[in-house]
């Protein structure tokens, strides 16, 4: 049998169990002891099937901790619009310009925001940011005449979260030195804005099974009823 390496032979903790919220939070991060500030991940099980469009699960989240991460944004947009999204702090802001430096391959950003006004040039950019889950979508707030707030919500902890085609969504809750609260607070309030987005064809017990983990390291399954579910 191959020899474990020493991080993992450092790791403490039931994974075969099932924790409150707290224990897991704990857990996950007395187990980050990579040399970089890992990031904290959830996976949620939810009962849908994507294939239909009425179980379809996709939004947005202000989480109340920040995610710990220096959002690149891009908006397409112009004139008094293109000034705001710069006022507000995007790293790129461009209109036609823009759009032929995504076709050219350009992708130097993590979330792209565009005014409604746009949506005719953004469009010809589908087959590239859609399958990276950047395309702008009003469901989720990007694409917005009021571009200076969604830059401000984008850089400021606000995540999007889309569910795949096994059922689960998987996002970045925080960073492993954030206090046990700020990771209970994002857990929270993500696990929430799914219940608000649950839709009309979900049938039975909506959200099945949770886990925790942070990027180097085990996952701990949550018991959903700590999370008010």
């Amino acid at each position: 049998m191959a020899k474990q390496p020493k991080r993992m032979q450092k790791w403490t903790g039931d994974v075969a169990a099932t924790h409150g919220l707290e224990d897991a939070v704990k857990l996950v991060k007395a187990n980050a002891n990579a040399k970089f500030d890992e990031t904290v991940e959830i996976a949620v099980n939810l009962g849908v099937d994507p294939r239909h469009a009425d179980q379809q699960v996709r939004g947005v989240v202000s989480l109340p901790s920040g995610t710990g991460r220096d959002v690149r944004v891009a908006v397409i947009a112009k004139d008094a619009k293109a000034e705001e999204a710069k006022a507000a702090g995007a790293e790129v802001v461009g209109a036609e310009d823009l759009v032929e430096r995504i076709q050219g391959g350009f992708m130097d950003f993590d979330r792209v925001i565009a005014t409604p006004d746009m949506m005719a040039l953004v469009g010809r950019l589908g087959k590239v940011l859609g399958p990276r889950g950047l395309m702008p979508n009003p469901r989720v707030g990007t694409v917005t005449p009021n571009v200076g707030q969604a830059v401000k919500d984008a850089k400021g902890g606000s995540i999007e979260f889309r569910v795949e085609k096994a059922g689960i969504v998987h996002a970045g809750i925080g960073k492993a030195s954030f206090t046990e609260e700020q990771l209970q607070a994002n857990v929270k309030a993500l696990v929430d804005a799914l219940n608000k987005a649950k839709p009309s064809g979900a049938k039975g017990t909506y959200v099945k099974k949770v886990s925790l983990s942070s990027t180097m390291g085990p996952g701990f399954k949550i018991d959903v009823a700590s999370l008010g579910v």
